[in-house]
C-alpha cells in the first residue's frame, strides 16, 4: 500500500550528542573521489598532486560556505524570520552555483599565490567537479528535496528505476520527479566526456570552459521541471538565468582566448 510506504531515515547514525547525516557523508564521499582523480591527472600534468590536497583544504570550505550564503540571500524573506537555521546546512539548502563561484575565486587566488596557472589548474579539476557535483545530487534524495513536479507511480516504474527511488519519491502522499537523478545522471556522462576530451588535447582552459557549458545545459532544463527553485522573479528561476550567462561567457572567452593567442598551449604540454 501506497500509504505504508516510509522514506529513507536521513540520519546515518545518531551518536546521542551529534546526529551524522548522509547529506554530509555523500558530499564528502564526492569530495574525496574528485580528489582522488584530480591528483591522479595532476602527477601526470607535473602539478604535483600536494597541490589539489592543499588547494582542497581552501576550497572544499569556501565553496560549502559561498553555496549556502547564495541559497540564504535568495532565501532571505524564510531565514530573516528564522536565523537559527541559517548555519543548519546538514538540513540541505546549498546552491551548487554559489558553490562553483566559491571554488573558482578560491582557485584564481590560490594559483596567484602558488604561482601556477589558473587554466591548468581547473583543467584538470573539471571532471572532478562534476563528479563531486553527481555524488552530491544523492544527499539531495536522502533528504528528499530538487525534485520535479507531481508523476505518477506507473511514470517513475516506466523508467525501470528500482524501488528504492520510487518509493523515496513518494512525498506528502505524492509522486514527484526525480530531476536530483536526471542531473546526476547527465553530470557522469559529462564527467566521461570531459575524460575523453582530454585525450582529444584541447588548448588550455577549454576542458573547464566544456564543464562549464554542460553543465549549465543540462542544469538550464532540468531546472525548468523543478518545484523549489530559487526565484528571481516571479517567473524568472535564479538556476536558469545563471546557467544561460555561464553559457554565453564561456563560449565568449573560448573564442577570444583563442583569437588572442591565450589558449596557445595545448592540454597535454607541460
Amino acid at each position: 500500500m501506497e500509504q505504508d510506504i516510509q522514506p529513507l531515515n536521513p540520519i546515518a547514525f545518531d551518536l546521542g550528542f551529534l546526529e551524522v547525516h548522509w547529506y554530509g557523508i555523500i558530499i564528502g564521499v564526492g569530495v574525496l573521489l574528485g580528489l582522488f582523480i584530480a591528483t591522479k591527472e595532476a602527477d601526470r600534468r607535473g602539478i604535483g598532486k600536494e597541490t589539489f590536497v592543499d588547494m582542497i583544504l581552501f576550497a572544499v570550505p569556501i565553496a560549502i560556505i559561498s553555496a549556502r550564503i547564495y541559497y540564504v540571500i535568495f532565501q532571505w524573506d524564510y531565514y530573516s524570520q528564522n536565523p537559527g537555521q541559517i548555519i543548519q546546512i546538514w538540513n540541505g539548502g546549498i546552491a551548487i552555483h554559489g558553490a562553483i563561484i566559491g571554488a573558482v575565486l578560491t582557485a584564481i587566488v590560490f594559483s596567484k599565490v602558488r604561482k601556477l596557472s589558473f587554466w591548468k589548474l581547473v583543467d584538470v579539476a573539471a571532471p572532478s567537479l562534476l563528479l563531486g557535483q553527481a555524488i552530491g545530487r544523492w544527499g539531495n534524495f536522502m533528504n528528499q528535496e530538487a525534485h520535479g513536479g507531481e508523476v505518477t507511480r506507473a511514470f517513475l516504474e516506466n523508467l525501470h528505476l528500482p524501488n528504492f527511488i520510487i518509493n523515496q519519491m513518494y512525498i506528502e502522499g505524492t509522486y514527484y520527479h526525480p530531476t536530483f537523478l536526471y542531473e546526476s545522471l547527465w553530470n557522469l556522462l559529462g564527467v566521461a566526456l570531459l575524460l575523453i576530451l582530454r585525450r582529444s588535447n584541447l588548448r588550455r582552459g577549454e576542458i573547464f570552459l566544456s564543464y562549464v557549458i554542460w553543465y549549465s545545459v543540462g542544469r538550464y532544463f532540468i531546472e525548468g521541471l523543478r518545484t523549489d527553485s530559487l526565484m528571481l522573479t516571479e517567473t524568472l528561476r535564479i538556476a536558469q538565468v545563471i546557467s544561460i550567462v555561464l553559457i554565453v561567457v564561456a563560449i565568449v572567452l573560448w573564442v577570444y582566448r583563442r583569437v588572442r593567442g591565450y589558449s596557445d598551449k595545448k592540454y597535454l604540454e607541460a
